[in-house]
């Protein structure tokens, strides 16, 4: 705990006063571009990948970058998806998955996820993923087959539907590699047939 405690002095002594006018703005002005939906892993970190600052991204994020399909009853992930597509207006919308996630290796290795009851129950959200992905226990595939696959489910949502049709946001679904910090854009390379590093 004392480390966030020092990190918050860190906060307001340095970077705050560097960033006052941006706090000013944003504490009247909220308008993000990209709705963000990651994983919760913490090695995952959505503005330290892209480079944003505060106020760029509405963020989501979830164990297994997850995206249940639209269901009549509220929920919390429902409720963010539709605030920030129809309310917030964002024009971009990424799923992005990463290497070694902790999730994908367990459906992907069978773990016995007894003692972890809701876990296992959230992990059937990727039910799809395992019967897109050919081989058993290569988590790479898992985790690419996955992004796809909570495309798909994103796209379920009547105001992403809404806004699909009205050509007014776009989806994208990336992979992040933790010891390169590459990033591949799968929907890139869906559209061209090959791999599709972000940047070099």
């Amino acid at each position: 705990m004392q480390d966030l405690a020092d990190g918050v002095a860190r906060f307001q002594r340095d970077v705050f006063p560097a960033k006052a006018e941006l706090f000013a703005r944003l504490a009247t002005h909220h308008a993000p571009h990209t709705l963000f939906i990651g994983c919760s892993d913490a090695r995952v970190v959505p503005e330290l990948i892209t480079g944003t600052e505060p106020g760029d991204l509405f963020v989501i994020r979830t164990a297994g970058n997850l995206v249940p399909a639209h269901t009549p009853g509220a929920d919390g992930i429902a409720a963010s998806i539709e605030y920030a597509v129809a309310v917030l207006g964002v024009r971009d919308v990424v799923v992005c998955g990463h290497s070694a996630c902790g999730a994908m290796t367990a459906i992907a290795e069978g773990h016995d996820l007894s003692g972890a009851p809701a876990v296992a129950t959230w992990l059937r959200h990727a039910d799809a993923s395992r019967a897109r992905t050919a081989t058993r226990g290569d988590v790479p595939a898992l985790v690419r087959q996955n992004v796809l696959a909570q495309l798909a489910n994103l796209a379920t949502h009547p105001s992403v539907a809404h806004a699909l049709a009205a050509e007014e946001v776009a989806l994208h679904g990336w992979v992040y590699d933790i010891p390169t910090g590459r990033v591949e854009d799968l929907t890139a390379a869906a559209a061209v047939g090959r791999t599709a590093p972000l940047a070099a």
